[in-house]
């Protein structure tokens, strides 16, 4: 019985390693891929995938206020999460999460380029957390915003539960580093009437990167970086752990 167990551990952190190493190695054609592409000015971007760096610059019909901070922003995300306990487990629920981004400009010291942030991954700090509980309320924004949504942060006899509220925005004039595809801009109109080009960044129909961060490149090499050899080191050592306990024991 002993024997077995000790295979099938050995097999487990074996497939586990494999799997590490995997996820280390698409971090590494990532950061390849960033390191490789050269950063285009906008007056000089060229169809395809290219990566530029900027500032937002709003349409500001578009703007609209984030749930939590009520800044005007371009994106939003947020969680909401309630701390449930049943026995001896405790653990965090997400009782509501979402997220909303529109179009935007991106501007350079040579011109500025319309954004659609639909379907990009989009990397940003965190700019808002909040933590409630028994004798502790939640700002009187985060209220209004659960009380429009049919939500509570007060449980049984009007005490609090003890809750989470976190949110990450983009707003005007934030830097924000891109890599997406320059294509054809369908909304030409808007982008005569802006003085820009007809080019669009936005999910390119063929190519799988779409990135969005606050970051600037140098920052998310080094983190992609630390991801990559942080991966592979794992990986590596249940592969090497799980070959021992695993052919050893045979």
């Amino acid at each position: 019985m002993l024997l077995q167990n000790g295979l099938v551990v050995g097999l487990f952190m074996f497939l586990i390693g494999i799997a590490l190493f995997a996820v280390g190695l698409y971090f590494y054609k990532k950061k390849q891929l960033i390191a490789d592409t050269p950063t285009s000015k906008i007056r000089s971007i060229a169809m395809g995938l290219v990566e530029i760096f900027g500032q937002v610059i709003p349409i500001k019909e578009r703007l609209f206020k984030s749930p939590f901070t009520d800044k005007e922003c371009v994106y939003y995300q947020f969680t909401i999460e309630e701390y449930r306990s049943s026995g001896k487990n405790s653990h965090w629920v997400t009782i509501k999460k979402g997220e909303q981004r529109c179009l935007f400009y991106l501007k350079d010291d040579t011109g500025m380029v319309l954004i659609d942030p639909t379907g990009a991954k989009i990397e940003a700090r965190r700019d808002f957390e909040y933590q409630s509980s028994l004798g502790k309320d939640p700002p009187e924004q985060v209220i209004r915003f659960l009380a429009a949504n049919n939500l509570a942060h007060e449980g049984f006899l009007g005490l609090n539960k003890t809750m989470r509220y976190r949110e990450t925005i983009i707003v005007p004039d934030e830097n924000l580093y891109i890599m997406g595809t320059a294509g054809e801009n369908p909304l030409k109109i808007e982008a005569t009437e802006n003085h820009v080009d007809s080019i669009m960044i936005q999910k390119g129909k063929y190519e799988k990167q779409y990135y969005i961060s606050d970051k600037s490149e140098k920052q998310i090499l080094k983190n992609l970086a630390i991801l990559t050899y942080g991966m592979w080191g794992f990986g590596i050592a249940l592969i090497i752990v799980g070959a021992i306990l695993f052919f050893g024991l045979i």
